[in-house]
């Protein structure tokens, strides 16, 4: 696997030394969070040290941070927890929404463009239809194309119909600039693993006087609104991966040459190709991109044993590689989704690896065209 090429970042991205050393060093250290001895208060130290990093990633307040178990549980008590127990409330969320959104009981949902932006006329329409109790769930980048959503613009729509507003910010945070106030949001989800922390720990940002009913009961850790004991290591892990993020913004945004080069070398190769949202503002380093003829399935399979890893679209999806919800929310035709797979740059990501996914798309290209003259690469 030494020589193998890592481009789904966007699924998890690998692990960075400081987090990897952050975690060991609260593994060494042992302790309990919530214990008064000074092991505990090691460990608690440990914790509110990696709640201030992870609130600076975003431009928050160490107290607004509530630590979960990743991207998917904070999604869930940003929506389950905010109106429970009232009766008739509504969740309204986009059409490309991660399924931890999406498949929430009840939600309604705002159609998007062809591009999968929000459709905002839509969005107000749907608000002003019931004077109800509501929250709006908004993706600040989709995972699937990277498109980047009109955040501040919807929320802005939905507090004046009285609405709460809770944005998945997974997967910009650590990739684009982020700050709290100017998206004007109540909630705000991030996941660690995204950002070069470890897996299984995230974040609810809950802004000030935003009321959150518990989905689990115990002792009360995070001010009551997660309980069970705290994972440190995982946390400590969190911490050190959002300060370094945050101070590497500038090397994710020279990714955007990479991602061009990749899409003008694609397209130089087939005119017929097509990516999406491509004169769209989107993440710098994600492109979501169709091979005609050939469908993803066979083209990540392909890519794999060439030594380059892509995906269909999000890895939430039981590992099968098949054409997600948010194309088709797109009014992408069938035989052109099930044609995309998604190529998602990160951290350790070189022109090399670049050059590799080229080399690789052409091959897999050629062989998927009948007859079909393939220019060089």
């Amino acid at each position: 696997m030494d020589n193998a090429v890592y481009l789904d970042h966007n699924a998890t991205t690998p692990l960075r030394d400081v987090a990897l050393k952050a975690i060991m060093d609260a593994n060494a250290g042992g302790g309990n969070a919530s214990s008064v001895h000074r092991f505990g208060r090691l460990a608690h130290r440990t914790l509110e040290d990696a709640r201030e990093r992870v609130a600076a990633l975003v431009g928050a307040k160490a107290e607004q941070v509530v630590f979960t178990s990743g991207g998917t549980e904070a999604n869930n008590l940003a929506l389950l927890g905010t109106l429970a127990g009232i009766a008739n409330r509504r969740v309204l969320v986009s059409a490309v929404e991660h399924s931890s959104v999406a498949k929430i009981p009840g939600v309604e949902t705002v159609p998007v463009d062809a591009d999968g932006i929000i459709d905002i006329a839509a969005l107000d329409c749907m608000l002003l239809a019931a004077d109800t109790p509501s929250v709006v769930s908004i993706m600040l980048a989709n995972n699937e194309t990277g498109v980047i959503e009109p955040v501040a613009e919807a929320a802005a729509i939905a507090h004046r119909h009285g609405a709460l507003v809770h944005c998945d910010a997974v997967q910009a945070a650590g990739k684009i600039p982020l700050e709290w106030s100017a998206l004007g949001v109540d909630l705000m989800s991030i996941s660690a693993h995204k950002i070069g922390g470890p897996q299984g720990v995230g974040a609810l940002i809950v802004g000030d006087g935003v009321e959150i009913v518990p989905r689990t009961f115990g002792g009360g850790q995070e001010r009551g609104r997660r309980t069970g004991t705290e994972n440190i290591p995982g946390i400590a892990g969190f911490g050190a991966a959002a300060e370094e993020a945050k101070g590497s913004l500038d090397d994710y945004r020279a990714l955007a040459q990479l991602r061009d080069a990749i899409e003008e070398r694609i397209l130089k190769i087939s005119d017929k190709a097509r990516i999406f949202a491509h004169a769209r503002d989107r993440l710098p380093n994600t492109a979501m991109i169709a091979m005609p003829g050939v469908n993803a399935e066979a083209q990540v399979m392909a890519f794999d044993l060439a030594g380059v890893a892509v995906s269909a679209g999000s890895a939430c999806s039981s590992g099968k590689a098949a054409a997600g919800s948010v194309l088709k929310a797109m009014g992408v035709a069938e035989d052109v989704a099930s044609n995309a797979v998604r190529v998602s740059l990160g951290w350790t990501s070189t022109m090399a690896d670049a050059e590799a996914f080229i080399a690789a798309w052409t091959k897999i290209y050629a062989k998927g065209q009948v007859g079909a003259e393939v220019p060089a690469a």
